[in-house]
C-alpha cells in the first residue's frame, strides 16, 4: 500500500526476530545482545554497565510479545525454535543479516550487535522471565494526590480506633453496628488495593490481614478483628509517612525547576520563553532572587548563588564572568547575563532527578532474596495455618469455630498464628531502608544507581581513583603570564586570547576564561590557521603570531631575547605566545581540589586502600604523591591498562571502588565492584558506567556516600533482626497457644512501625554529617 503524499508510511510490525533485534539495537543505542529461548518463552538483554531500566525491558518485552503474537509468527524459525532464517517466508534482507551475530544452540539463540571481541565482557545479562508470583511491593508516585494519601489512612485509623473503643464501652445490640463502622473505616484503604491486586490474580499479606479480621467476625470476635484493623491500618497510614517523607525529598528537586527563562535578543529586547524551548547558545538574563533556568556560562555580571538545594552548601558561592552556574540554584543578588551550555532536559539537574527515578525501582540484592524468601514464606505460612487449624480441633479436642470462655476455638488460635507469622516488617525492612538512604543521598549531590549501588559500597576494600578531574579539579588556571622582555605580558595575553577564544582545547578554555575575568579584549587576526602537534599561528596587522609550544614558538627567537630553557615544574602546563617583537609564556596549572587530602585520610581511616590510577607522566605522578602523602601511585596508564589494575586487585580478593570523570574511565567503571563517577562535568560516558554519581564534582561526597552506605546496610540488619525475631518469637508463642490475638497483632504491628521508623534515620544522615577538614 502506498503511503499518502507528504506522509511517512508507517513500518509495519516484523514477525522476524532478526529484523526486530536490529530494530532493537537501532533504537537502543545500551542494548548490546538479546537471547531468546523459545522453550520456556523468555528472553534476556544485554547491556554495557550494570544499570537496570525497567522501561527498557518493557520495550524489549513488548515487541517480542508483538513479534510472537498474530499472522505470521509461527514462520519465523529462529523465534519458534524450528530452525534458522532459512525455513523463513520472509527471510531478512542480507544487509540486516549483516549488523547481527547470531548464535544457536538447541535451547536457545542468541543475536548481538557485530562488535569487538572482547564487548561481551563488560555486558551485563538481564533476564526477563514471565512472573508467577509477585510479592507486595512499595509504590512510588511523583502525583501530589498520593503524597498526602497517608493523611487520609491516619484518619481512617483513628476512626477505627474510635468506633473499636465506643463499641468496647457500649452494650449490645450497639455495639456491633460500632464494630461493623470500626471494620469499614480499618478496612477501607487496604480493600481497595486487595481489590486491585485480586483483578490482577495476585495475593499479598493485605489479603491475609483482611481475612483474619472477617473471620475474627465470623466467629464473633469482634473486638479482637476490629483491633487488628486499627493497628493494621495505623502501621499502613505511617509507611506511607515514611515513603512520603522520603519522596518529599525527592520532589524538593522538582521544585528547584524553573518554568520560564528570560532570553536578550541581539538587540537587547527580553522575552519569556518556557525553559524546555531554551537551546545551548542563548543569551539569558538572570535576574536577582530567580532560579537559574539551566546550565549556564556567566557572560557579564557579577553575583552570588545559593547552591544550597543541589549541594547542601548553605554559604553563598560567588560566580563571576566566565564561571558555571547550575539549573536550579538560586541568584541572590547581582543581574548578571549567561550563556545557556545545554538544553534543559540535559542540566545536572535533570540529571539527578531522572536517575533518581530509575534508583527508586532497583531493589538490592537483599530485597530480591527476601522478596524471593517471602513468596515461599507465605505459602508456608498458609500451609501451616491450616495444619494448625486441624491439629487443635481434631487433634487437642479445641471447638472448630466458635471460642468458649474456658477454651479458645481452633480457628482462633490459626487466625493468631496466620496474624504473628505474617511477613509485613520483612517486606518494609529493606526497602525502606534503601529508599531512605537513596534520598538522603539525593539532597547531598550523591545518586545511587538502585539498591544494589547502596550494598555494593559498603563492600569496597579499595578506592582507586584517576587524577584529573577527581582530585584535581579538572579546571585549568592561568598562574601566571611572563614576558621576555619583561613588561609585554598584557599584549601578549590580549594576542592569545585572541587566538585561543577560536579553539575548544582546555588550554585554550582556560586562557579564554582568565582573558574575560581580566576584562582583556580580543584583537583582530588574519589568516588563522592551525599546525598539527605544534600550535596555531596567524597575523596581527600583518605581523606573524605564534601560539602553541616552546620549541616551535621560539624555535628561531633572536638571542638578545632571553628565553628560560629549563622544563616546568611536575603539574603544571605552559603555553608559548609569540608576537610583535616578543614572546611570551602562560603557566598553568591543574589545581587539587582543596578537600582532596583530608578526604582520603578519611578514607585510609575508614579501613579503605588508596590507589591513583593515572595517565599523566611519572614526574606528575611523583609531584601528587608528595602533596597528598599517597602510597600507590600509578602513571602512564592507558585505559586498558587500568581495567588490568582493577582486575588483578579484584582476583586478589579485594572489592575496588574506581571513581573517574573522563570517557577514557568508563572502562574502568565497568570493571570496578563498584563505579562512581564525577557527574557535574564528568563524561556522559562515564557517569552511564556509574553505579554511583558525584552529582558535583565533590570528592568529599564520595566520603559521605560511603559512610551512609555503610549505616544503610546496618539499618538493614537492624530490620532483618527485627522483623524476623518477632515473628520466630510470636510464632513459637502462638503455636502452643499462649498468645491471644489481641497480644500477636500489637507484637506484629508495633515491629512494622519500628523498621519504618528505624529506616527513617537514615534520611537524617546527611544534617549529620561532618566533612572533612581541609588540611
Amino acid at each position: 500500500m502506498k503511503s499518502s503524499p507528504g506522509r511517512p508510511s508507517e513500518r509495519p510490525p516484523t514477525r522476524c526476530l532478526v529484523e526486530g533485534v536490529a530494530r532493537i539495537l537501532e533504537k537502543e543505542p545500551r542494548v548490546e545482545a538479546v537471547t531468546v529461548r523459545p522453550g520456556d518463552a523468555s528472553v534476556s538483554i544485554a547491556t554495557l554497565g550494570r544499570r537496570e531500566d525497567p522501561d527498557l525491558n518493557e520495550r524489549v518485552k513488548g515487541l517480542l510479545a508483538e513479534m510472537r503474537a498474530g499472522d505470521g509468527a509461527e514462520t519465523c524459525g529462529l523465534l519458534t525454535g524450528k530452525g534458522d532464517c532459512s525455513v523463513c517466508d520472509n527471510p531478512p534482507h542480507e544487509s540486516v543479516r549483516a549488523q547481527i551475530h547470531i548464535t544457536q544452540n538447541p535451547h536457545a539463540t542468541t543475536l548481538a550487535r557485530v562488535s569487538c571481541p572482547t564487548a561481551p565482557r563488560f555486558w551485563h545479562w538481564k533476564s526477563l522471565p514471565l512472573p508467577k508470583f509477585v510479592p507486595r511491593e512499595v509504590d512510588f508516585h511523583d502525583d501530589d494526590e498520593h503524597f498526602d494519601e497517608w493523611k487520609l489512612q491516619l484518619l481512617g485509623a483513628a476512626l477505627c480506633g474510635a468506633f473499636t473503643l465506643g463499641a468496647v464501652l457500649a452494650q449490645p445490640p450497639l455495639s456491633l453496628p460500632l464494630f461493623l463502622a470500626a471494620y469499614l473505616a480499618g478496612a477501607w484503604f487496604t480493600a481497595k488495593e486487595v481489590w486491585e491486586l485480586l483483578q490482577a490474580r495476585r495475593l499479598d499479606v493485605h489479603f491475609l490481614m483482611l481475612a483474619v479480621a472477617a473471620g475474627s467476625g465470623a466467629i464473633g470476635e469482634w473486638k479482637e478483628g476490629a483491633i487488628l484493623l486499627f493497628l493494621f491500618s495505623l502501621a499502613g497510614a505511617l509507611e506511607h509517612y515514611a515513603m512520603g517523607r522520603t519522596q518529599k525529598e525527592i520532589r524538593a528537586l522538582h521544585r528547584g525547576a524553573p518554568k520560564t527563562a528570560t532570553v536578550l535578543a541581539n538587540d537587547g529586547v527580553e522575552s519569556e520563553r518556557p525553559v524546555e524551548k531554551l537551546v545551548a547558545g542563548q543569551r539569558l538574563l538572570i535576574k536577582p532572587g530567580v532560579l537559574f533556568p539551566v546550565d549556564a556560562e556567566v557572560v557579564q555580571g557579577r553575583t552570588a548563588v545559593d547552591e544550597s538545594n543541589m549541594t547542601g552548601e548553605s554559604a553563598p558561592v560567588e560566580k563571576t564572568v566566565g564561571d558555571q552556574v547550575l539549573a536550579g540554584t538560586l541568584n541572590l543578588w547581582g543581574a548578571v547575563e549567561a550563556v545557556a551550555l545545554r538544553p534543559a532536559s540535559e542540566s545536572a539537574l535533570e540529571k539527578i532527578i531522572r536517575l533518581i527515578r530509575e534508583a527508586q525501582h532497583q531493589k538490592a540484592p537483599s530485597q530480591r532474596f527476601t522478596d524471593r524468601f517471602g513468596t515461599r514464606y507465605t505459602y508456608a505460612v498458609l500451609a501451616l495455618t491450616f495444619v494448625v487449624f486441624l491439629f487443635w480441633w481434631l487433634g487437642a479436642g479445641a471447638p472448630p469455630m466458635l471460642s468458649t470462655p474456658s477454651t479458645p476455638s481452633a480457628f482462633y488460635r490459626a487466625m493468631t498464628l496466620l496474624v504473628v507469622a505474617s511477613p509485613c516488617a520483612l517486606v518494609l525492612s529493606i526497602p525502606s531502608a534503601i529508599l531512605a538512604a537513596i534520598a538522603s543521598a539525593a539532597r547531598k549531590g550523591v545518586l545511587f544507581r538502585g539498591g544494589v549501588a547502596v550494598e555494593r559500597l559498603a563492600e569496597v576494600g579499595c578506592v582507586a581513583l584517576d587524577k584529573t578531574g577527581t582530585l584535581t579539579t579538572g579546571d585549568l588556571v592561568v598562574q601566571s603570564v611572563e614576558g621576555f622582555p619583561p613588561g609585554c605580558e598584557s599584549e601578549l595575553l590580549a594576542l592569545a586570547v585572541s587566538l585561543e577564544r577560536l579553539s575548544t582545547h582546555p588550554l585554550a578554555r582556560a586562557i579564554t576564561r582568565h582573558g574575560k575575568r581580566l576584562g582583556v579584549l580580543p584583537v583582530a587576526l588574519e589568516a588563522f590557521e592551525s599546525v598539527t602537534g605544534q600550535g596555531l599561528k596567524a597575523l596581527h596587522a600583518g605581523s606573524p603570531v605564534r601560539l602553541g609550544r616552546r620549541e616551535w614558538v621560539c624555535a628561531d627567537v633572536p638571542e638578545q631575547i632571553p628565553i628560560p630553557w629549563a622544563e616546568p615544574d611536575a603539574g603544571v602546563s605552559e603555553v608559548w605566545i609569540r608576537g610583535n617583537g616578543a614572546v611570551g609564556r602562560l603557566v598553568l596549572r591543574d589545581e587539587l581540589r582543596s578537600e582532596s587530602r583530608a578526604t582520603l585520610r578519611a578514607l585510609e581511616q575508614a579501613g579503605l586502600s588508596i590507589v591513583v590510577l593515572t595517565g599523566d607522566r611519572e614526574s606528575a605522578a611523583g609531584a601528587l604523591r608528595e602533596r597528598l602523602g599517597l602510597r600507590d601511585v600509578r602513571a602512564q596508564l592507558t585505559p586498558d591498562q587500568k581495567v588490568a589494575a582493577i582486575r588483578e586487585m579484584t582476583a586478589a580478593g579485594t572489592r575496588v571502588a574506581m571513581v573517574g570523570d573522563g570517557v577514557n574511565d568508563a572502562p574502568s567503571l565497568a570493571a570496578a565492584h563498584v563505579g562512581v563517577a564525577m557527574g557535574a562535568r564528568g563524561s556522559d560516558a562515564a557517569l552511564e558506567q556509574a553505579d554511583v554519581g558525584l552529582m558535583h564534582d565533590r570528592i568529599e561526597n564520595f566520603l559521605f556516600a560511603y559512610q551512609l552506605s555503610r549505616r544503610a546496610r546496618s539499618v538493614i540488619r537492624q530490620n532483618l533482626v527485627v522483623s524476623l525475631g518477632t515473628v520466630l518469637v510470636l510464632a513459637t508463642l502462638a503455636l502452643f497457644g499462649v498468645i491471644p490475638l489481641t497480644v500477636g497483632v500489637i507484637g506484629h504491628e508495633g515491629s512494622t512501625v519500628l523498621v519504618v521508623f528505624n529506616s527513617l534515620r537514615l534520611l537524617f544522615a546527611c544534617q549529620n554529617s561532618t566533612p572533612p577538614s581541609p588540611g
